[in-house]
């Protein structure tokens, strides 16, 4: 695409003059290019400079094709620093009555620093921050967040585009111009961003002085005597008490804190911070989730007597953050007005168990949080470790309770949790329980994502709000997200592989200001939240609004798991079968050569390859239709052992042989009816297993597909293994396997599905 000068220059010449023209910048030079790896630094640095040098010197009438921005980027690359600083000073001033053409903030901080550093000789991190000073001072604070939120983008977020790149080059030693361009700016804006990461605070700080006052080192005592840490931001010039936003979390994060604060901050809200006990300058023991509903009031309570608080609070924040808000929920202070959960992970249902089945994908989350006083990123960051106790676990046949011994250092809290296989009264302690939720008044949002691991947890919160209180103020927006889907100022265009609809693109954080103003300042509801059910249809391209779960769709479809074969696969039928049969499955638990994992790795995948399990197919869809809601279902099976896990999962079978994942399943059959009492079943004796705590979707499914259901036994390294002895299962081992699982799919069982047609 040509630039916008660029084609006002062609414009003014004569018809053939543009054509030739166009003919000859068509005509791409390939430059010479000496190869080098992001590991090699001091060679990629020289391969960029001489390729810059190159580019810049080709024949006068590709100089002149060059983009403004990519003219500097080159120069910068090739060392030409004032020359860079001066092409940056005529690129602003031809576009100095539209703003939107100007550099990029990022590019002028680093070009200035660098021609400082050039010309002056003064040292590149005092002439950043002189830069950034001199940028910053005339925006205003919601013009200086917005540009400083870029400006933190971790580098490896670009190295990863540079590797990308270089990757592609094949070890070819030419490269066309526009190739040239586009590589060198991948290069440069990775050199930038790291090496102005080290000054970057610094310059922010000095910058947040001049706007906001900030107090990151208040210390909060509780009344059962723990000793808590917080950031408080307030906005400069502001005198009287305000509502307050707080995100109580255990992830200290000291900048990343400091951002969100400032943002509360600009909406017209203190910011507050607390930390989990234990956390920042807390000195307490870190212990996660055990005491939240107690140390939440605390916080709460201390900011309702602060002359700064008008004594109101909303709570907000993701995952962690999520759960944090229903432990303050359980114990509702009346200073807390509103909580806005986003991604709620819930002890006990989604983590470190799913529907009692004890996962190994948060195994090393507690030295993550609990290493130290903020977060072990090297630790966590091994992802060689990480990725090899699961397997290595599963080889050795090992009890799950020695899961840690085999990794070789103790994993204290997961050694707690293994000693509560049921929800019992240490899960129920640390969120509402039962009739908790219906003292819990005050309106709610929940947030989520169809691509989020504690969707069903979420959710369920939701449910069981709605279950003990018909009338509770409880809103749910959710589509296409990930985890964590309510602390980002941005969506991604992509997740796991599905490019989301332009309408499904939000800006969540501002929507959950937009509800506390709702809720604190009697301003109108967001205009998305058109009823207590918000969702985007994906593929529809479009939100749509329902009072419940049920209302989502038209009907609920029951189709039947029949033994009735259709090729390789059995048919899911819309009737019941007039006889009753079943198809039958041998697994072999003491086996370490096969698994069985249903798991979804990605949005859309092909039909999966099963080492064990069934694969049942619907009819074709005779028109285009909207499955909104959750599959739900029941499982007739009998099985010669006391238990097994189940694992299901749910798609749209696309007429390309592709499958689109709609929903997973694992959960441990004694627990099916209530996840707090175990009832194991009896070899031989036909079981009914329900299957209700599923995953929250909308999709818009085409004509011609069909739904594809697949049914197995959970035997993998991410999870327990359950030999069926009815023994704890983390203390079952391989010897416990004895004579292989039989387990008989009865045709009765079946799935409900919600579409509408």
């Amino acid at each position: 695409m040509l630039s916008c000068s660029i084609r006002r220059r062609l414009s003014s010449l004569p018809i053939l003059a543009v054509a030739a023209s166009v003919f000859a910048a068509a005509q791409a030079q390939e430059l010479p290019f000496r190869s080098a790896t992001t590991n090699d630094r001091v060679g990629l640095s020289r391969s960029m400079h001489d390729l810059a040098i190159e580019a810049l010197s080709t024949q006068p009438g590709s100089r002149r094709a060059l983009d403004p921005g990519d003219q500097v980027i080159l120069q910068l690359a090739a060392q030409q620093y004032v020359q860079a600083k001066a092409s940056l000073a005529a690129w602003r001033a031809q576009h100095s009555a539209q703003p939107g053409l100007d550099p990029p903030l990022w590019l002028r901080l680093y070009a200035e620093a660098r021609a400082a550093e050039s010309q002056d000789k003064v040292p590149f991190g005092e002439a950043f921050r002189k830069a950034f000073a001199s940028a910053f001072a005339p925006l205003d604070d919601r013009s200086a967040f917005e540009s400083r939120y870029f400006l933190e983008t971790l580098p490896s977020v670009f190295r990863a585009r540079l590797e990308q790149l270089l990757s592609q080059r094949n070890g070819s030693e030419w490269i066309a111009l526009a190739d040239a361009v586009t590589l060198v700016r991948a290069y440069l804006t990775t050199e930038a961003f790291e090496c102005f990461a080290a000054d970057l605070t610094a310059a922010e700080t000095a910058d947040d002085a001049q706007r906001y006052l900030v107090n990151d080192a208040v210390l909060i005592k509780t009344q059962e005597g723990a000793t808590l840490s917080a950031l408080v931001v307030r906005k400069r010039g502001v005198r009287e008490p305000q509502p307050t936003s707080l995100r109580f979390t255990i992830y200290v994060q000291p900048r990343a804190d400091l951002t969100l604060a400032e943002l509360a901050a600009l909406h017209g809200y203190v910011g507050v911070v607390a930390y989990a006990r234990g956390k920042r300058a807390s000195p307490d023991e870190i212990s996660p989730w055990e005491h939240e509903v107690a140390d939440t009031y605390g916080v709460i309570d201390w900011i309702s007597k602060q002359p700064w608080s008008n004594g109101e609070v909303g709570m907000y924040g993701a995952s962690y953050e999520g759960f944090t808000q229903w432990a303050a929920a359980k114990r509702l202070h009346p200073a807390l007005k509103t909580i806005v959960p986003g991604s709620a992970s819930s002890p006990g249902l989604g983590l470190p168990m799913q529907n009692n089945v004890f996962l190994t994908a948060n195994y090393a989350w507690p030295f993550y949080v609990m290493d130290n006083r903020e977060l072990d990123d090297a630790t966590y960051n091994d992802r060689q470790r990480w990725n090899a106790i699961g397997p290595r676990w599963f080889a050795s046949g090992r009890p799950f309770r020695q899961i840690d011994a085999i990794d070789g250092m103790p994993n204290h809290l997961l050694q707690r949790q293994l000693q509560h296989p049921s929800f019992d009264a240490y899960y129920q302690a640390m969120q509402p329980h039962g009739d908790d939720y219906a003292r819990i008044n005050i309106p709610v949002l929940t947030m989520t994502g169809y691509y989020d691991d504690a969707n069903s947890a979420a959710v369920n919160y939701l449910v069981e709000h709605y279950e003990h209180d018909r009338n509770a103020r409880h809103y749910l927006l959710i589509g296409p997200y990930p985890h964590a889907s309510s602390l980002t100022l941005f969506t991604p265009p992509v997740v796991a592989g599905y490019t989301l609809d332009p309408a499904a693109r939000i800006d969540s954080l501002e929507l959950t200001y937009q509800w506390f103003d709702h809720v604190m300042r009697g301003t109108a509801i967001p205009a998305l939240l058109q009823d207590r059910i918000n969702f985007e249809i994906m593929g529809a391209n479009r939100w749509a609004h329902a009072p419940s779960i049920d209302a989502m769709s038209s009907e609920k479809q029951l189709l039947y798991l029949s033994d009735e074969r259709v090729g390789g696969r059995y048919r899911l039928s819309p009737k019941k079968a007039a006889q009753l049969g079943f198809i039958e499955q041998t697994v072999d638990l003491a086996d370490r050569t096969s698994e069985n994992n249903l798991y979804p790795g990605a949005a859309v995948t092909t039909v999966p390859a099963l080492a064990s399990g069934f694969l049942y197919v619907s009819d074709p869809l005779d028109a285009t239709a909207t499955l909104s809601g959750k599959i739900t279902g029941k499982l007739d099976i009998a099985i010669n052992k006391r238990d097994l896990d189940i694992t299901l999962a749910a798609g749209e079978l696309m007429a390309d042989g592709k499958v689109f994942w709609l929903c997973y399943y694992v959960g441990r059959a004694s627990y099916a009816d209530d996840m707090s009492v175990r009832k194991l079943l009896t070899p031989g004796e036909r079981t009914a297993i329900p299957f209700t705590r599923t995953q929250l979707v909308s999709r818009q499914v085409s004509k011609g597909s069909r739904l594809l259901v697949v049914v197995s036994v959970n035997k993998n390294p991410f999870a327990q293994v359950n030999y069926g002895t009815g023994k704890d299962v983390s203390d079952e081992s391989v010897a416990d396997a004895g004579e292989p699982l039989k387990i008989s799919w009865y045709n009765d069982s079946f799935v409900t599905v919600p579409i509408s047609r």
